[in-house]
């Protein structure tokens, strides 16, 4: 018999859009002769199940169920495509572990730790897992311009600390830019981060549960147009995205390493992309995302198809890896 799988996208955060795209992606690629897929819509106002002609079905999340011609469907299966809230931070995960649900993205602790970009640097850092020089704010505290940039210098990054797809990030170059660069932050996030410049090649390296074995993706080298990875390169056609990246063997090999070295320690499953900046040939890590992009332009499906992955069977593997766990 066919299980049901759930599809979710949307999510509560300015990358509901993206997420939609992902989630789509993912509905027209997995095999419905070996699923029965449900795109479910997960927004603040309304969760619901959407078919084809885009007509609602409410969900019950007592039980995340939904109603059909009156017969009720129950899913074996989650497919997760939301980024960022609550589907990036653990609130889904958690969720749907309390009602014996598999997923196929990491559990509830390691989403929320990797979607918080502070607390993850800080945990992989004893593990030889170079960051960047860094400063932390929280809403309200004081902002001492001139102690921030004895920690970080200029130019500088100011991140919203959870938030993703660039929302929330600016590159300040003059003390005077500071404070307007940390307030429009705080409009994605009540945390900050500000983070010295990395001058260097900045690479993304993808790792994925795959047919039951960590595996390492090729690596993409990230060259923008802009005058950094912006929301405008990622997403606007403003950057280049080149897999397998122009780095030397030694450099693939390094960050290869380190990334599969950040997913096994964090005990992580499911896709993860994780970034880094080559600074004198040792990489600095960035951040790491669990519920990557999933389009067919995004940089995980163009790592996956260099390996020789197809997007149905990624998104396949992903779906049967979550379902083995459960069995």
């Amino acid at each position: 018999m066919k299980k049901n799988i759930a599809i979710i996208m949307g999510g509560y955060s300015s990358e509901y859009k993206i997420s939609l795209n992902s989630g789509n992606v993912v509905y027209n690629y997995l095999d419905p002769t070996k699923f029965n897929l449900f795109r479910i819509h997960v927004f603040k106002e309304k969760w619901a199940y959407v078919d084809e002609n885009n007509m609602e079905t409410p969900v019950n999340k007592n039980d995340f169920s939904i109603e059909i011609d009156g017969k009720k469907i129950i899913f074996d299966c989650v497919f997760n495509a939301i980024h960022g809230t609550p589907g990036e931070d653990g609130l889904m995960q958690a969720y749907l572990e309390l009602l014996n649900i598999p997923q196929t993205s990491c559990n509830y602790y390691q989403a929320a730790l990797t979607f918080n970009k502070r607390d993850l640097l800080s945990v992989l850092k004893p593990y030889g897992i170079r960051s960047a020089a860094s400063y932390y704010l929280n809403w309200g505290d004081a902002i001492d311009e001139d102690k921030i940039i004895d920690t970080v210098g200029l130019p500088c990054f100011v991140k919203a600390n959870k938030a993703g797809s660039s929302f929330g990030i600016s590159k300040v170059y003059e003390k005077e830019k500071l404070r307007a660069a940390i307030e429009d932050a705080y409009k994605e996030d009540d945390e900050i981060i500000i983070e010295a410049f990395l001058d260097g090649t900045e690479v993304s390296v993808g790792v994925i549960k795959y047919d039951g074995k960590t595996t390492v993706l090729p690596v993409t080298e990230i060259v923008t147009e802009n005058d950094f990875f912006d929301y405008e390169a990622k997403y606007e056609g403003k950057s280049q995205e080149i897999t397998p990246a122009r780095i030397s063997d030694t450099q693939k090999n390094k960050v290869s390493e380190l990334a599969k070295k950040a997913y096994d320690v964090l005990k992580m499953k499911g896709f993860s992309r994780s970034e880094f900046i080559f600074v004198n040939d040792e990489p600095f890590m960035l951040e790491m995302n669990t519920t990557p992009g999933l389009t067919t332009e995004s940089i995980l499906p163009q790592q996956a198809k260099e390996a020789g992955i197809s997007l149905s069977q990624l998104f396949e593997s992903a779906v049967q890896e979550a379902l083995n766990k459960k069995a």
